[in-house]
């Protein structure tokens, strides 16, 4: 039993990470509670399942990973949050950034060695805050994409767009993060 409970001990301080992952894949803190509360008891109901391969928070992640497509699927309905008319803004921010002829209206600036950025603690905290801020519509397809590493058709399935839609939503939540990104940590205001 002692080794359970040291186990219990070393899942107890990742919960706040798992828990900050699911609330921004799923914008609703219920379901990210729900979410997270699965992975812990599964984890705690198996813990000879993690044969220490890799690190127990990536083998959390990985199991919670899952647990947020079941929630998708389970709350297909619910999933679907009304699009923000934000349209007039990003076409308004493309129209900054690119030319009619589609190339860039400025270079993008330099952001120096974005794997040294990617070593600071700091910048991801900056990264969450970034995707905090996205419309709910893109900021979840990002991270399907992204972080959940889900195909284009799966995603579109899912979140029942077109593939031409999402690939203009993914090109306009990558545009947005880079802005704020660009304006919060690499400090090109």
């Amino acid at each position: 039993m002692s080794s359970n409970t040291s186990f219990a001990e070393q899942l107890a301080p990742l919960r706040t990470d798992l828990l900050r992952y699911a609330k921004l894949q799923l914008r609703n803190d219920a379901w990210a509670e729900d979410v997270v509360s699965e992975v812990l008891i599964v984890a705690l109901e198996k813990p000879e399942a993690f044969e220490g391969r890799s690190q127990i928070k990536t083998w959390l992640i990985g199991i919670l990973k899952f647990k947020i497509l079941d929630k998708f699927r389970q709350n297909a309905r619910e999933v679907a949050l009304p699009e923000s008319d934000d349209s007039s803004d990003s076409d308004m921010l493309e129209g900054l950034i690119f030319k009619a002829d589609g190339h860039f209206a400025t270079p993008p600036t330099d952001w120096g060695n974005p794997e040294a950025g990617l070593n600071q603690k700091e910048f991801f905290v900056v990264m969450e805050a970034c995707m905090e801020k996205l419309p709910a519509q893109l900021g979840r397809l990002f991270l399907m994409r992204e972080w959940l590493e889900l195909s284009s058709e799966e995603i579109c399935k899912e979140l029942k767009l077109t593939s031409t839609n999402f690939y203009v939503q993914l090109h306009r939540a990558r545009l947005k993060l880079r802005e704020c990104l660009d304006l919060n940590w690499f400090g090109n205001k």
